[in-house]
């Protein structure tokens, strides 16, 4: 129990406070994506708020009209499994390898801290990110992929150039945006241009 009298409170309540606690932790997830100022690495938890602003000023680049507060819900949920689980990097290929396992089991155990109603409604927010079939969905990976890509516009490369990556591979990887938010994508082209011509990524094949 969190508190030594929380046997006298409500047990929903005491659930929901249980959850509330370990978001805390989320903090303490570090990605490879730093800060635009370079200063240090952001968290997890920071992601997730920066993402959730984003999908709110940038609703109208949705390929379809979408609920924002739903997509909203769907990116301060996303990545709540990171607690157990970890951040993955997107070009670290071998731990891609295992993420979904190790993601699911943090789902199960992270949601199912909370009453059973609510864990079921997160879990379902969660489930829906991960399929990328509805249009928040979609436009909310858009969203997830467009952040780190302009941290490492304005960080001269970032982890683009910590870790060697390619032209192609970020085109891969932004093809969420193509699909989630394609008003977006001439801008992305654009600016990759430019990171290459800058020196931030290569415009060959390589592995991370």
């Amino acid at each position: 129990m969190i508190l030594p009298n929380s046997t006298d409170f409500d047990p929903r309540l005491i659930a929901q406070l249980q959850f509330i606690l370990e978001l805390d932790r989320l903090k303490q997830i570090l990605r490879q994506t730093s800060l635009t100022d370079n200063s240090r690495r952001e968290n997890s938890a920071e992601h997730s708020w920066h993402l959730a602003v984003m999908a709110i000023a940038l609703s109208e680049y949705a390929h379809k009209p979408i609920n924002t507060n739903h997509a909203v819900q769907l990116l301060l949920l996303h990545d709540v499994v990171e607690i157990d689980a970890g951040d993955t990097f997107c070009f670290d290929e071998q731990s891609n390898q295992s993420k979904v396992e190790r993601e699911l089991q943090a789902a199960q155990r992270i949601f199912g801290l909370l009453p059973t109603d609510l864990a079921v409604t997160f879990r379902a927010l969660w489930d829906e990110f991960e399929a990328g079939e509805t249009p928040e969905a979609q436009f909310a990976r858009a969203m997830d992929c467009f952040q780190p890509f302009l941290h490492n516009l304005q960080t001269q490369g970032g982890t683009w150039r910590k870790y060697g990556v390619s032209r192609e591979r970020v085109l891969q990887r932004l093809q969420a945006v193509k699909i989630g938010a394609p008003a977006l994508w001439g801008f992305v082209e654009t600016q990759i241009a430019e990171a290459i011509a800058a020196g931030y990524l290569t415009d060959s094949v390589q592995s991370a």
